[in-house]
């Protein structure tokens, strides 16, 4: 046992003395990074100088890159520094020992101060925060118009230019409703006078007819003064016009000769009005579109020779691009037409018969406050006829020559006028929207059966519909049209 514990401790004696003579293998360090006292970032507006003191006197100074800020020593402890390009570098002092004092970081960035100044001169009383990012400027806060959006970026350029960065939001109403009332009034007025002389007889081989112009047609007999009892029979050449809406007829004879007078006389007028009264909202710079027509089915023949259609539209149409440029100031470009099939100018080609249209197309630009209207009139076509027709010679006989002319005079005038009004709108419940049908419910069977009613009409308890319901409409009300 004693020889056990004296074998265990030479044995841990000699690892002892093994580890003692091993040499060490430590690394040795062979690049030191000086980093100098700790010192805070040094902010340089572009184009400003700003002078900066050491605690310490240096004996060498140097810039990273020259080309963001520019240094120069006013003494030992005094440095002068010139922004000069947007941008972040590295400002470094040694003291005379050679010994690293201080790396100090320069952040050079555009001069936001003066711009603030300026932004707030130019744009008073919009919350606009301005911030600096990297080489650039940031903007951000919100706006009363796209307008005053527009000249904060344009300033912003001035002192930083491409570099930017758009983050406001333009507050307020940027919904526009455009109101627009077409009305259209056609008036057209024709009259004609002509006048036919028939002569037959023993004297003519046929019945000799002298007319003065068209519209006529009509068979008639007259009396004979002469005979007794006996009928003088016009001849077949006078007939009166369907269209005449007064024909006068009437024939003597005398001898072998029969003589027919046909005057007619043509007078017709008509008024048509059109309407069309489209409400659209649109949002800020976005286009909207309306169409209250239809659509003509057009043939048009491809390149390989088959036919296909393509449909035109007709009607009112209406493209609008509304902007809100201030606020209450809205900028509208506007393109408006009215068109119609007109069958008067169609033609045929390949069994096929296709119309032409009429079409009358307004483009603007204007620019109003919401709820002011203007009106694109004078869109007035007047369209003039005058025709005579007469026998040569026989019509310019004076008073009796009239029975040897006709006259025709037709006279054709459109007017379109277009009203728009814009407003600023902003979306409401739907709740608060009433239909014409809100007031109208099916019929049950015993009021369609026994009472011959088509619909109930009943007044709604909730809704816009029943706050109009519970309204009092005694007296007069409605729309009053005066012709």
């Amino acid at each position: 046992m004693k020889y056990d514990r004296f074998l265990k401790a030479a044995i841990a004696g000699l690892a002892l003395s093994f580890t003692a003579a091993a040499p060490t293998f430590a690394p040795a360090e062979t690049l030191r990074v000086l980093r100098g006292a700790a010192s805070s970032a040094l902010s340089v507006p572009m184009n400003r100088a700003v002078v900066v003191e050491s605690d310490v006197p240096f004996a060498e100074l140097s810039i990273a890159n020259p080309g963001i800020a520019d240094i120069s020593s006013l003494s030992d402890r005094t440095i002068y520094v010139l922004g000069k390009e947007p941008g972040r570098t590295t400002m470094t002092l040694l003291g005379a020992d050679g010994r690293l004092i201080t790396n100090v970081e320069v952040h050079v960035s555009p001069d936001v101060a003066e711009f603030k100044e300026r932004l707030t001169q130019i744009l008073p009383g919009e919350n606009i925060e301005v911030r600096t990012a990297n080489d650039g400027i940031v903007l951000s806060g919100t706006v009363s118009s796209i307008a005053r959006l527009d000249r904060a970026l344009e300033l912003a350029q001035r002192y930083a230019p491409d570099r930017v960065s758009n983050l406001m939001v333009v507050g307020g109403t940027q919904q526009v409703m455009l109101k627009v009332r077409f009305a259209e009034m056609q008036r057209s007025v024709s009259k004609a006078l002509s006048s036919s002389l028939s002569l037959s007889g023993l004297a003519f081989n046929d019945d000799v007819r002298v007319a003065g112009g068209t519209g006529i047609g009509g068979v008639g007999s007259i009396p004979n003064p002469d005979v007794s009892g006996a009928v003088i029979s016009v001849p077949n050449a006078l007939t009166s016009s369907p269209d005449s809406n007064g024909a006068f007829l009437f024939g003597f004879g005398a001898g072998g000769l029969e003589v027919g007078i046909l005057l007619e006389a043509l007078e017709s007028q008509g008024v048509v009005r059109s309407l069309a009264e489209p409400n659209l909202t649109a949002l800020s710079g976005q286009e909207a579109t309306f169409l209250a027509g239809g659509e003509y089915p057009v043939p048009v023949s491809n390149a390989d020779g088959a036919i296909s259609v393509e449909f035109k539209p007709f009607g009112v149409e209406l493209n609008f691009i509304p902007r809100v440029v201030d606020q209450d100031i809205i900028n509208l470009e506007l393109t408006a037409a009215v068109s119609a099939i007109d069958t008067s100018n169609s033609f045929q080609a390949d069994g096929f018969a296709i119309d032409a249209f009429s079409r009358r197309e307004t483009s603007t630009t204007v620019e109003m406050r919401d709820g002011e209207s203007f009106a694109i009139a004078g869109l007035l076509s007047d369209d003039f006829t005058d025709l005579k027709g007469q026998v040569p010679w026989v019509g310019d006989i004076p008073i009796l020559g009239a029975l040897f002319r006709s006259s025709e005079y037709a006279r054709r005038q459109t007017e379109l006028v277009i009203i728009i009004t814009p407003h600023l709108v902003s979306p409401t419940r739907g709740e608060a929207l009433a239909l014409p049908t809100d007031r109208v419910r099916p019929p049950t069977e015993q009021d369609l059966f026994l009472f011959g009613r088509v619909a109930r009409t009943g007044a709604p308890s909730s809704g816009a519909a029943g706050e109009v319901a519970r309204q009092d409409f005694s007296g007069s009300y409605g729309y009053v049209l005066d012709e």
